[in-house]
């Protein structure tokens, strides 16, 4: 939880966004002290931070955003701060809405705050839009939160959550991995509502074909041990209608349902097969549960149709507004807004013999 007056900062990474990083940095500001780590600019963004206010932190070189978000992280301890705001340098972010973001931190512990941009003010457009659907989709799968916006970089984020959460990957897919691995250590996602504005620099520093296929590759390989584990739960369901004890349990009551029929063989077997007939159907109404409740019917549906989907983003980001949008009504409805995915309380941390199934026969 971050209490009231404990310090908060924010954090800006910055790759020659000299054009855009003063206005940002001027309405931070207004809420927070501003740090900006420069990621190897070389267009003076970091002298134009400076000049703002902004303590600047600078890599000599480029090292990506992820190694920029941890020299933040870093920073925010040399401060002494309790939680860190993260946000873009190239204006996409909303600086007024920091109040709102912060008041939701107060009010929770061990808890991430995204700002999501799919439930705000103001539209993306309609490739990122759709990439960020898809890719929440998965992520929230696999971790079992339902999170709308996985690839906002407008966030708060506890500092302790970096004493007890490592990641491993670079670039932009530490937004995703950091969200991941917190829920695999019990932290919570909490999502506000913040705006989503059109860019101030001229183009975005993410690329469709090299980052958006590095967080496609880190969700597939989620995604796949998602599936084994899905796989090890169903197995372990059916199995257990061939224990030992429940057999024999199930053969009793069936006998004991065909009992008042013994007068004749022909009743007997109707009866017996009527009360084999409802324990086979309850079971299978039970498993059908349990698989939509940890959201595999939803999961099933979306990764059958990702080998059409996959393409089709990144042939829209490449084509951009010059071509018709054909692929959101097909993300509306394999995709939906994600949240089906996450399943009802499902936690991935369960293995195989913790995972509650319901009982039957």
């Amino acid at each position: 939880m971050t209490a009231p007056g404990v310090a908060a900062i924010v954090v800006i990474p910055v790759a020659d966004e000299a054009m855009t990083i003063a206005r940002v940095i001027a309405a931070a500001r207004a809420h927070a002290p501003v740090v900006v780590v420069d990621d190897g600019s070389r267009d003076g963004s970091a002298e134009a931070a400076l000049a703002a206010g902004a303590e600047v932190v600078r890599h000599p070189r480029r090292l990506g955003k992820a190694q920029a978000l941890l020299t933040g992280v870093a920073a925010a301890r040399r401060r002494g701060a309790a939680a860190m705001i993260t946000l873009d340098g190239d204006g996409q972010h909303d600086a007024a809405s920091i109040p709102q973001l912060l008041a939701a931190a107060q009010r929770v512990e061990r808890t991430i705050i995204v700002g999501s941009r799919l439930d705000g003010p103001g539209t993306l457009p309609s490739a990122r839009r759709n990439a960020v659907r898809v890719a929440s989709f998965f992520a929230s799968w696999t971790c079992g939160l339902p999170i709308r916006d996985t690839q906002s970089g407008f966030r708060v984020y506890p500092v302790a959550l970096f004493d007890e959460v490592r990641t491993r990957r670079g670039g932009f897919v530490f937004e995703t991995e950091i969200l991941l691995a917190a829920a695999a250590r019990g932290w919570a996602v909490q999502e506000v509502p913040v705006a989503a504005l059109p860019r101030g620099a001229e183009r975005s520093r993410f690329r469709p074909m090299r980052d958006g296929a590095a967080i496609g590759a880190f969700l597939a390989r989620r995604v796949a041990a998602r599936w084994a584990r899905e796989g090890r739960l169903i197995a372990h369901d059916v199995l257990r209608v061939f224990d030992s004890h429940r057999m024999t349990t199930r053969h009793t009551a069936m006998l004991e349902a065909a009992v008042g029929y013994s007068d004749s063989p022909v009743r007997w077997s109707t009866a017996f097969v009527a009360a084999a007939s409802r324990r086979a159907a309850a079971r299978l109404s039970a498993t059908w549960r349990a698989t939509r409740g940890r959201g595999t019917v939803a999961a099933a549906r979306g990764t059958l149709a990702a080998p059409v989907t996959l393409p089709l983003l990144l042939l829209q980001a490449m084509a951009g507004r010059h071509a018709p949008d054909l692929l959101t009504p097909l993300v509306n409805v394999v995709y939906g807004d994600g949240r089906a995915a996450a399943g009802a309380g499902d936690n991935v941390r369960m293995s195989v013999r913790s995972e509650p199934l319901p009982e039957g026969p």
